[in-house]
């Protein structure tokens, strides 16, 4: 079953499982796009009252009856759910030939859905590439994201997912099978642990007695992160990148008396911003021996 462009022909009977912060957020742009939500799932207080906020007047039910209500179900759930909710799903009979079933996971392909795909469903795997925060706000974010897509088989499914994405006013990448779990790590690298470094030096700011640290941050930060994804690696600044390696021995010693946690992972993000530097010609490689070293001292 192809999805229609908007403004074209019928429109698809959308199931949401489950109401979590994706699921409601994606639910509420597939209705905004001009499909018809008509059932979404939703266990939890914060569940149900998203899909009040962003799906007002849709129907809260079972999963199994959500789905046996789509043409295209919408399982918004955690990664090693959806194996056993696809099998469910399938044993109950909510599943029928001509659905599509599309889940959100970024670390999953299709193969996942492969009960679903053997009685007949049209398996999509949709990952928005952005951070949810569940509120109405990021359906209007969707318009700036990209949407990793993954199919099966032929041409046909694959057109289907970036139809769909394409609607919902994102930009479809291709992402096979094969590669998923490589994508969603690396996103996973860049932006998950992008909070945890941010919230540490927001922390060892304080530390230093900076009463407002994000403010100090926020320009800092924000060119470094525009300066990245336009100049790659030439893009590094800072006593790595310079040879400095007195001043790299300074910061692991203020970092053990501030924070000695924080430790190991400046050291860790240090060599690998040295390795780079090097690579891309940034730092001499004599240069950098002097600051692995600095690195290295006092290292358990």
């Amino acid at each position: 079953m192809a999805a229609p462009r908007r403004g074209e022909g019928p429109r698809l009977r959308v199931g949401v499982v489950s109401a979590g912060r994706v699921g409601a957020v994606l639910g509420a742009a597939l209705l905004r796009a001009g499909h018809q939500v008509v059932a979404v799932s939703g266990v939890s207080a914060a569940s149900l009252r998203r899909a009040e906020e962003l799906l007002p007047g849709v129907p809260v039910l079972p999963p199994d009856e959500v789905a046996a209500q789509a043409d295209l179900v919408l399982l918004a759930v955690p990664d090693d759910a959806i194996p056993g909710l696809t099998r469910g799903l399938v044993a109950t009979g909510s599943l029928r030939p001509g659905q599509i079933v599309v889940h959100t996971s970024g670390a999953h392909g299709v193969d996942v859905l492969a009960p679903a795909a053997e009685i007949g469903v049209l398996p999509l795997a949709l990952h928005p590439a952005m951070t949810f925060t569940g509120r109405a706000e990021d359906v209007e974010r969707l318009s700036t994201a990209c949407m990793a897509v993954t199919a099966a088989g032929d041409e046909a499914g694959w057109s289907v997912g970036e139809a769909l994405a394409l609607e919902l006013g994102m930009e479809p990448v291709r992402v096979p099978e094969t590669a998923r779990k490589l994508y969603h790590a690396a996103l996973t690298h860049g932006a998950n642990h992008l909070v945890t470094l941010v919230n540490e030096c927001a922390e060892l700011l304080r530390a230093a007695g900076v009463e407002i640290p994000e403010r100090v941050m926020a320009p800092l930060l924000s060119a470094s992160l525009d300066n990245a994804l336009r100049f790659g690696d030439r893009a590094i600044t800072g006593p790595v990148v310079r040879g400095d390696a007195g001043t790299v021995r300074e910061h692991l010693a203020a970092l053990r008396d501030a924070d000695p946690e924080v430790v190991s992972g400046y050291r860790a993000l240090a060599k690998r911003t040295a390795e780079r530097a090097v690579r891309s010609g940034a730092l001499r490689e004599d240069r950098s021996v002097e600051v692995r070293e600095a690195l290295d001292e006092g290292e358990a």
